[in-house]
């Protein structure tokens, strides 16, 4: 995305370090004439949550505002846990967000050259073949008061290691037997450096190269060389990734390759959300939501399912920047961004999602009208449209009190409110049930007020939304709530788990609601303001005949009070 779209989308953007770090390295020429270069570089082992939108963001949006280019790549080196649909999934995701690659690759496409490359460093002397368990080598590495110790197979001759490397790719080894190390220092006081290992046996089909491979190459290794590969200047990640740079740059120092360089930014964190994408997927698996693109998830797919714009994402993205020390966002922030664009860009339409009639006593039986509806206040090039009226309408339950509480200028026996864009009516009496439950109010109207203003310039307190019986389509409204019921999660009790934070009442269902009938042509994703309701979206579970709404927000924005309290 250019700077200049950044702009129409409303983004705004602040300056953060690795901005000034490319912009610095754009002057000074560190790579030459080469265009800046930065990927993206997801493992394809579940669904890209709001976390993943600041890497992406950064990633491509940095490189895009001084003409870089950056790739989409698969960190594909565990095949047990990596799928196909994982990597449909996060490149339908990427796009949505508004990016796209300069090309699309994978960790397994270098394979074949990590291998080779693996050799190079074993006929060096740096590395080998360990025959020590998994265990053994956790408690040979130490701890970080203590130093490790050798292996009693790390001064193995190099065309021992060679020979046994050889049939370890070869498979005929079992899963666990040996690994291949790095020869570094077991003595260093970042324990990443004590002999890492390189290599695993892994007998399990990958989702690309089949059972070509048995031997797969751990994260560390393939991660920098195949920023090398790829010719990457800016190799963006997360802080936790800091104690790591030094081996990044010992495997590309000693294999003598393009000089790749990491950068390490704060991770996003937002109140009252997990980001792990293992929690992530145990919440799926053991059915506590209803999939990856739940609208309650935090993944991409299940914010824009519930109706999460991605101008509104990008924008909050670049309001945070990126800093070097991690720190916790409120959640409100980002629904600030979100009800701002909608607020810009939905269409209005009226909803009764719990709805209670009204009978116009003095309005003419068999009458009907179209009234003239603005489609959005903040846009008036989205133009109007007409909207059915008749003597028979629905408003909402909490609109109507028999017996008022102080300070209610809702209806109410004798009491005049103005219907939106309609008229004034003034309730009358009303109809009960068998347990005296208001089930039908009657009013009278004043002809007068059409259009919703009294030609004698009276004023009335309260204007109401409403839907006519007549022509109400019925939908289906979720009404969502955070996942969470703290806003750390994993602030649980000794002994407790963090699924015990898990909201009870994150999602209500209503079937009752009422609609206007303009909302029958909406398509999925389609976004509107159901006014004085909130931001809702069309889901794709809907069907002809069968409307279903995701509450997207509330229309409250707590967080644009702060940020008006915090500027006075």
């Amino acid at each position: 995305m250019t700077e200049t779209a950044q702009e129409n989308a409303g983004v705004r953007t602040v300056n953060n370090f690795l901005r000034e770090q490319i912009a610095e390295d754009v002057r000074n020429k560190t790579y030459g004439d080469a265009p800046i270069q930065t990927r993206f570089p997801p493992e394809p082992n579940g669904y890209l949550h709001i976390g993943h939108a600041k890497a992406i963001c950064l990633d491509f949006g940095l490189a895009d505002e001084v003409g870089g280019k950056t790739n989409l790549r698969f960190d594909d080196t565990n095949p047990e846990k990596e799928e196909t649909e994982y990597v449909e999934s996060i490149q339908k995701d990427v796009r949505w967000l508004g990016f796209d690659w300069e090309k699309l690759c994978y960790a397994s496409d270098y394979f074949g050259q990590l291998y080779e490359w693996a050799l190079q460093l074993i006929r060096a002397g740096q590395a080998y073949v360990d025959d020590l368990s998994a265990e053994e080598i956790r408690q040979y590495r130490g701890t970080l008061t203590e130093p490790g110790k050798d292996s009693p197979y790390r001064n193995r001759s190099v065309e021992e290691n060679l020979d046994l490397f050889t049939r370890m790719k070869g498979g005929e080894f079992p899963d666990g037997s040996r690994v291949l190390r790095a020869k570094i220092d077991m003595g260093s006081p970042n324990l990443n450096l004590r002999d890492p290992v390189m290599y695993r046996i892994l007998h399990a089909t990958h989702h690309r190269t089949g059972d070509e491979w048995c031997i797969y190459p751990m994260y560390d290794f393939a991660h920098g060389q195949s920023d090398s590969i790829e010719h990457v200047t800016h190799s963006m990640c997360t802080l936790e990734f800091a104690d790591h740079q030094p081996l990044y740059r010992w495997y590309i120092e000693q294999l003598g390759i393009f000089p790749s360089h990491q950068f390490e930014f704060d991770r996003l964190n937002l109140t009252y959300t997990m980001l792990s994408k293992r929690k992530l997927l145990q919440l799926v698996q053991e059915n506590r939501v209803s999939g990856w693109d739940d609208p309650r998830m935090p993944t991409l797919s299940g914010i824009r399912r519930r109706g999460f714009t991605p101008e509104a994402i990008r924008a909050f993205c670049a309001s945070i920047g990126a800093t070097r020390t991690n720190g916790t966002t409120d959640i409100e922030m980002l629904e600030h961004f979100q009800r701002d664009d909608l607020n810009r860009r939905a269409s209005r339409a009226m909803a009764v999602l719990h709805p209670l009639k009204v009978v116009i006593d003095n309005y003419p039986e068999g009458k009907e009208e179209m009234v003239e509806v603005q489609n959005n206040p903040e846009d008036a090039s989205a133009g109007t449209r007409q909207v059915p009226f008749s003597r028979e309408i629905y408003i909402e339950q909490d609109d109507f009190r028999e017996v008022p509480p102080p300070k209610y200028y809702r209806l109410s026996p004798g009491k005049e409110v103005r219907l939106r864009n309609a008229y004034f009516v003034t309730a009358k009496s009303v109809v009960k049930d068998a347990t005296g439950n208001v089930i039908e109010v009657h009013c009278t109207y004043d002809p007068a007020s059409r259009g919703g203003n009294s030609p004698d310039g009276r004023k009335v307190k309260s204007t109401m939304h409403w839907v006519s019986a007549k022509h109400a389509i019925d939908a289906e409204i979720r009404l969502y709530d955070k996942l969470f019921l703290k806003p750390d999660p994993y602030d649980f009790p000794e002994g407790g788990d963090l699924f015990d934070n898990l909201n009870p009442n994150s999602i209500e269902i209503l079937t009752g609601a009422k609609l206007e009938p303009s909302l029958a042509s909406a398509k999925v994703e389609d976004r509107f303001q159901f006014e004085r309701v909130g931001y809702f979206c069309l889901d794709p579970d809907a069907s002809p005949g069968k409307l279903v709404f995701n509450r997207t927000l509330p229309l409250k924005d707590t967080w644009a009070k702060i940020e008006k309290k915090a500027g006075a």
